[in-house]
């Protein structure tokens, strides 16, 4: 007897196409022009970064040996230079310059939202050319501004990074040092230090200024020409003033706090040598009446 075999219906999945020769024919066009895209890129920069670069970079510093600042700028704004022409040159050779030159409107579109979103950023830039182009703001220089003070290192498309005395390294936005007064206490190979004393009244002012002037005069790092200078500045309610004045020769060759710091303790030896008191204390003429209760 033979037992019916029940019927079973197969459902055949439907098998997923694959990435085949057809697919690739289609992507094909576009595969190209990202491959031309990417030679034209290349060949620009490579070109810009190891053959036009460095021979600008090599002229520049030929006629500008005294200025580090305007050798590191040109190498960096010319970097940029070349990856914005070598971006537009592979686009001109993957075929897309007649879009780029038909999308005027889209590009004057991004460029308004880039300005806006990115006003603070162009602003540093701007400024960053303001300091290259500057002759008395240059790397090495000592400035001093309203925030803090210190030696100039390289100067950024957007910031300048400034090493304090104490060794900090601090950004500083282009924005602040081209918006405010900066200071050159450095300038022009001398630094002149100004110091003021208080001696006592009773003190000998003459004498004093003397020792004062041949404590600078005594120091290996003081300069000797200009000759340093002492004067009595003013009467204070406490203390004759006397101010001094040194020169330090090289200054970014120097350690000037530690200068500072040996001259303040050649006066302070001198005068106590000669009997001659430093910063008084304050003297304050009390009057009034007093009161005594008897104890009961």
């Amino acid at each position: 007897m033979s037992v019916p075999v029940p019927a079973v219906a197969l459902q055949t999945a439907t098998p997923t196409p694959g990435v085949g020769p057809e697919q690739l024919v289609d992507y094909w066009p576009t595969l190209v022009r990202t491959g031309w895209f990417f030679a034209g890129f290349l060949a620009v920069s490579l070109v810009g970064w190891f053959v036009v670069a460095p021979v600008v970079s090599r002229t520049v510093r030929r006629r500008n040996r005294n200025n580090p600042t305007i050798q590191e700028a040109v190498t960096r704004y010319l970097r940029v230079a070349v990856l914005l022409v070598a971006f537009f040159a592979g686009a001109g050779t993957a075929g897309y310059g007649q879009f780029l030159g038909d999308s005027a409107l889209v590009i004057a579109a991004g460029t308004l939202a880039i300005g806006v979103a990115g006003q603070t950023v162009i602003g540093s830039l701007v400024s960053g050319l303001v300091l290259v182009v500057d002759p008395e703001f240059n790397v090495g220089n000592y400035i001093e501004w309203s925030d803090g003070e210190g030696t100039i290192q390289p100067i950024t498309l957007r910031v300048t990074r400034v090493v304090t005395p104490n060794g900090e390294l601090v950004t500083v936005p282009n924005t602040t040092l081209t918006g405010q007064a900066i200071t050159r206490p450095y300038g022009r190979g001398r630094y002149r230090v100004v110091e003021r004393v208080g001696i006592a009244y009773e003190a000998d002012a003459e004498a004093a200024v003397d020792h004062l002037r041949a404590a600078a005069e005594r120091l290996d790092d003081v300069a000797a020409e200009p000759t340093p200078k002492a004067y009595v500045d003013e009467f204070g309610s406490d203390s004759v003033v006397v101010r001094v004045h040194y020169w330090i020769a090289n200054p970014r060759q120097r350690d000037v706090f530690g200068i500072r710091s040996a001259y303040a303790q050649a006066v302070k030896a001198r005068l106590e040598d000669a009997d001659i008191t430093i910063s008084p204390a304050s003297k304050r003429d009390l009057q009034g009446r007093i009161t005594v209760d008897e104890a009961a």
